[in-house]
């Protein structure tokens, strides 16, 4: 009896000290969560290319949507978004800046810093982020820029300008930025940050302007564990009958990462769904249609079976990397409309007969992971008009593309409830494999910027020439 005893307590201590070690083990798995969030440069660009090549239509189209859009108050709503999903590291897109100049000779005026507001908005909710810094390198890549050019940008707007400049109008123009931010008390476990550049850049003038892209890393140790931190944005134009950018510049980004042994969680608009490229009819977001040169996804469509050729979704997924969810076939992240008033008119339709009442229609936004396995994951930001974090927009265009909205849905919308971004943002909880490797820097692609550099010159002598103009009109007049 006394034998059987020790045996079962040997049994027991054994079985204890198994569970105590196994629990020390997952303990010590190192554990992160991350997020992916197009903040969303205020204005729908597609439509401002389409009234090129008058600039100044093209210009005062989009300031008035960013400025309908509102930053100032949106960064509040994106802010408590990150307070409540509790992200350690956040991978931002589409991080504006607008700078503007009242004439020729005057310098540039930073007038909006999405990521600045972003920033403070979020130490005001008492969960402050900072931009991952390491010895001077910051994790933010400037991105495509289409700057101020006195003469042919002017937009007219007294309401920001006259404080400013003293003037009703000024020339205007943007930067796009991508960053990567951590949680404050993170900051310190950065051990290098960097940027880089795509080779591939799609001309939106030929050899005039051309939008370059690129993406930003940070090497950050989470729990003792270096890991390899990744944001990008890829780009959304492309052309009839060609490669989708995207999915170039998604290669580039497999080769670059190629090297990497750590841990690697990269994230990002990748401006690829996983059902491109579609049948036109059957395309609401206008993503890459089929074509000799890009053939249809399989009906059972996988890692193994996609055609990654025209698809930055499968080039990721078919080098080997786990796309962190949720389930992308169902849980869209893309489609409100451009001045975030609820769901776009012409896109509602398409959302619902994919069961998506909030009127999203593509999925674009994805975290992808290598060395890592995702435990979870959700979309935020992703219905309208209840649980959006809404703020009230007060544009008339606004009212009443929510009134409409809601009554397509058949909701009641008291008041003009807007969304803070017109895409959803992906948020995921990590495991991370232990490690203890830290990797070299990723290739570093320098930008070409050709396209800015002549935009900048012909609008110096477009400029130059109006002013001459203006002039001889002027003694025209005197003589007469």
């Amino acid at each position: 009896m006394r034998v059987a005893v020790r045996m079962a307590v040997g049994a027991l201590a054994l079985a204890l000290t198994a569970s105590v070690g196994s629990g020390v083990a997952r303990a010590a798995e190192p554990q992160v969560t991350v997020m992916t969030r197009n903040i969303y440069l205020g204005a729908d660009v597609s439509v401002a290319l389409a009234l090129l090549p008058d600039f100044p239509a093209a210009a005062q189209f989009m300031w008035d949507q960013m400025v309908a859009t509102d930053i100032n108050r949106r960064a509040a709503q994106l802010a408590a978004e990150a307070s409540s999903s509790g992200p350690d590291v956040i991978g931002i897109q589409e991080a504006t800046r607008w700078l503007c100049q009242p004439s020729l000779l005057g310098g540039q005026t930073l007038v909006f810093d999405f990521l600045q507001e972003f920033l403070q908005a979020s130490r005001d909710a008492g969960n402050p982020y900072v931009v991952a810094e390491h010895d001077g390198s910051e994790a933010v890549n400037q991105g495509f820029a289409i700057g101020p050019i006195p003469g042919l940008t002017m937009v007219r707007d007294p309401a920001v300008f006259q404080p400013i400049f003293g003037t009703d109008e000024a020339a205007c123009g943007f930067t796009i930025a991508d960053a990567l931010l951590v949680r404050e008390g993170l900051a310190g476990e950065v051990l290098a940050a960097g940027t880089t550049e795509y080779d591939q850049a799609y001309p939106i003038v030929p050899g005039l302007l051309v939008i370059e892209r690129g993406y930003v890393w940070a090497d950050i140790s989470i729990q003792g564990t270096p890991a390899r931190f990744v944001t990008t944005h890829l780009e959304a134009a492309s052309d009839a009958d060609v490669i989708p950018n995207s999915a170039i510049q998604a290669r580039q980004l497999v080769d670059d990462l190629g090297g990497t042994a750590m841990p690697l969680i990269v994230m990002g608009d990748f401006n690829s769904d996983p059902r491109d490229p579609r049948d036109p009819k059957d395309n609401p977001g206008e993503q890459p249609v089929i074509s000799p040169t890009c053939s249809p996804q399989p009906a059972q469509v996988s890692a193994d079976t996609a055609d990654s050729t025209c698809n930055a979704y499968w080039v990721m997924r078919s080098a080997g990397y786990q796309d962190a969810g949720p389930d992308a076939a169902t849980n869209f992240t893309w489609g409100f409309n451009a001045l975030l008033a609820g769901p776009d008119a012409q896109r509602l339709p398409f959302a619902r007969a994919d069961g998506n009442d909030a009127g999203l229609t593509d999925r674009l936004d994805y975290v992808f992971t290598r060395g890592a396995t995702a435990t979870s994951a959700r979309l935020v930001g992703h219905t309208w008009p209840e649980g959006s974090n809404a703020w009230t927009c007060d544009d008339p265009r606004q009212e009443q593309l929510a009134a409409e909205a809601g009554a397509a849905l058949g909701v009641d919308v008291p008041e003009s409830a807007c969304l803070p971004s017109d895409h959803a943002g992906v948020v995921a909880d990590i495991r991370l494999d232990p490690s203890t490797v830290v990797d070299a820097a990723p290739p570093s692609h320098r930008r070409a910027e050709f396209g800015s550099l002549r935009l900048a010159a012909l609008g110096i002598m477009l400029g130059i020439i109006a002013a001459a103009a203006l002039t001889i009109r002027s003694r025209r007049r005197e003589k007469t």
